[in-house]
C-alpha cells in the first residue's frame, strides 16, 4: 500500500480493505511506521516507540473488532499497557511500568487497534500546550512549527492531522481533546462523564473531571471507536445514561431537526478573537442551511472565576497524589529538577490546600453541572467556538517559571469553552470546519446534553458531510 492511499482513507475504509484481503496488517503498520518516522520527529509528537515488536505484532495480528488491525498510538497519559512505559510528560515519573493493561487499552485492542507508541503530552496532562521539558522540545504544530498544538493530547492531534494514524487515543479534563484538536485540525469528542471505562486501577480522574475517547478525521471513526470502547464497567462509580445499540448505525438514520444555542462570547466576558467568532458564526449559518433553528444566547453565570480556582485546587491535589506516590515508590526524594517549575509551585500549593477546599471545589463542580443542565433546557445543543484564540505561538503559556494559580487562570483565558462541560460531564466535540487563509484550523464546539453523545455524533456528521474536511493532511516541517 502506498502512503498517499493510507493517508487518504479513515480507520474504517482501512478495516474494509483489511476484510476484503486487499491489504494485510503488516502493510498499514508499514505505512504507518515509515510515516512516523518522516513525520512526527518534526513535531516532537511521540514516544516510546515501538516500531519493530509492533510490525511482528501485526503480522501475527487477527482481524477482531470494528477496526480489524489499524495502526494506533496511544497518549503518555499514565493509561497502563504492559508493553508501554509511560511518564506522564514528567522528568519524575520517567519510564513507568505496568503489570496490567487498563481495562481502556484492552477495549481498544478488541476493537483492532494496535498501538505502536505513545503520544506527546504536557507534564502530568496538566496545560492547554504540549512542550514538556521531559520531552526535549515543544510538540509542534504541524500546520505552523512556530505555533503549539494545543494540550493535553497534543501528539495525539499532530499525529492524526499529519496522516500518520487516522485515530489515536487522547483523553480531557479539561478540554484535552478537544483543544488540541481544534488547534490541529481534527475531530476530537469528549464524552459524558461515566461514558468509557476508567478502572481497573482508578474509578475517576480530577474529581470526576477527566475521561478517555479518540482523536480522528472522521466522525465515523470516532462513533465506531466510541460502539466498541463504551460498555459500562463493573464497580464503576459513574455509569452514563444508556446508549444506543450503535452510535455508528445512528449516522446512517435520517436526522431530525435541532434547537441549538449559539454562544459568541465566553465566560466571565473573557475575550474571543474575531477569527473565532466569524468561525463559529459559518457554522451556525450551516446548521440553519441543514434545516435546524439556531437562536443566540449567551453563556450562564457559574462565576467563573471561583470555577478556575476549583478546577486548579483538584489538579494541585492530583499532583501531589501522583509526585508522593512515585517518592514512595522509589524510596527517593523530590530533587530541584524533578518537576518543571510552575508544577513543582503547584505541588507546594497543593501540600498546604485544606481538605475542606478540595471538597468544595467539588461540590463546584457538581452546582455547575445543575446549572448547565438546566440551562439547556428546550436545545438540543450548544454551538460555541472551541478555542479563544488561534494556536497559541509556543513559550506564550509556559510551565518553565512562574505561579501554579496564574498559569491556570491564563490557561482558562486560551480553553475558556472547554472545562466547564467537564465539570458538567456533558459531551462536547470540536470540528474542524474552517481555516484562516494563512492555513490556521479554527476549531468550533458542538455540546450536548448529559449522555446525549448521539446528538453531538449526528451533528457533527451532517456538518461534516455539508463541509467535508478529511482531504485535509499536514506535511509538518522543521520549526
Amino acid at each position: 500500500m502506498r502512503d498517499t492511499e493510507y493517508q487518504a482513507l479513515d480507520g474504517l475504509a482501512l478495516a474494509d480493505l483489511l476484510a476484503r484481503r486487499e491489504v494485510r496488517p503488516e502493510d498499514l503498520m508499514a505505512c504507518a511506521i515509515k510515516l512516523a518516522q518522516e513525520r512526527a520527529p518534526a513535531m516532537n509528537a511521540l514516544c516510546y516507540e515501538r516500531y519493530e515488536e509492533s510490525l511482528d505484532l501485526a503480522r501475527a495480528w487477527e482481524h477482531r473488532g470494528v477496526f480489524g488491525a489499524i495502526p494506533f498510538l496511544l497518549k503518555d497519559s499514565g493509561l497502563a499497557h504492559t508493553r508501554f512505559p509511560s511518564s506522564l510528560g514528567s522528568r519524575l515519573l520517567n519510564d513507568t511500568r505496568y503489570a496490567r493493561n487498563a481495562t481502556l487499552a484492552d477495549r481498544f485492542e478488541a476493537a483492532g487497534l494496535i498501538p505502536f507508541a505513545r503520544t506527546t503530552v504536557p507534564e502530568f496532562c496538566m496545560a492547554p500546550t504540549t512542550e514538556a521539558a521531559r520531552n526535549g522540545g515543544p510538540t509542534r504544530n504541524p500546520w505552523d512549527p512556530t505555533r503549539s498544538t494545543g494540550g493535553s493530547s497534543g501528539g495525539a492531534a499532530a499525529a492524526v492531522a499529519a496522516g500518520i494514524v487516522p485515530l489515536a487515543h487522547g483523553s480531557d479534563g479539561g478540554g484535552s481533546i478537544r483543544i488540541p484538536a481544534a488547534a490541529c485540525g481534527v475531530y476530537g469528542l469528549k464524552v459524558s462523564r461515566g461514558r468509557v471505562p476508567m478502572g481497573p486501577f482508578r474509578g475517576e480522574g480530577w474529581g470526576g473531571l477527566a475521561t478517555d475517547g479518540v482523536l480522528s478525521r472522521s466522525v465515523r471513526d470516532t462513533a465506531a471507536a466510541l460502539d466498541a470502547i463504551s460498555a459500562p464497567e463493573p464497580g464503576a462509580p459513574y455509569t452514563a445514561p444508556a446508549a444506543p445499540v450503535s452510535y455508528l448505525k445512528l449516522l446512517a438514520q435520517a436526522p431530525r431537526k435541532m434547537r441549538i444555542m449559539l454562544w459568541r462570547t465566553a465566560f466571565s466576558g473573557v475575550p474571543v478573537a474575531p477569527e473565532c467568532v466569524a468561525a463559529v458564526e459559518h457554522v451556525a449559518a450551516l446548521c440553519r442551511d441543514l434545516g435546524h433553528e439556531v437562536v443566540d444566547g449567551t453563556p450562564p453565570d457559574i462565576d467563573y472565576d471561583a470555577f478556575v480556582l476549583a478546577h486548579a485546587n483538584v489538579l494541585a491535589g492530583n499532583i501531589v497524589l501522583s509526585v508522593d506516590t512515585r517518592l514512595a515508590l522509589t524510596g527517593q526524594s523530590l530533587r530541584d529538577d524533578d518537576l518543571e517549575p510552575v508544577l513543582r509551585q503547584g505541588y507546594e500549593y497543593g501540600k498546604s490546600l485544606p481538605a475542606a477546599q478540595y471538597i468544595g471545589s467539588v461540590n463546584r463542580f457538581h452546582a455547575i453541572g445543575r446549572i448547565l443542565d438546566g440551562y439547556m433546557e428546550g436545545y438540543d445543543a450548544i454551538l460555541s467556538p472551541s478555542l479563544t484564540q488561534l494556536p497559541l505561538k509556543l513559550g506564550e503559556l509556559s510551565t518553565a517559571a512562574g505561579s501554579f494559580l496564574d498559569f491556570r487562570r491564563q490557561a482558562a483565558r486560551y480553553g475558556t469553552f472547554s472545562a466547564a462541560f467537564n465539570a458538567s460531564g456533558q459531551p462536547a466535540a470540536s470540528l474542524p470546519l474552517v481555516w484562516t487563509e494563512a492555513g490556521l484550523p479554527v476549531g468550533v464546539q458542538v455540546v450536548g446534553r448529559y449522555g446525549r453523545e448521539d446528538i453531538v455524533l449526528t451533528l457533527s456528521a451532517q456538518l461534516e458531510q455539508a463541509q467535508p474536511w478529511a482531504g485535509r493532511i499536514a506535511v509538518p516541517r522543521p520549526g
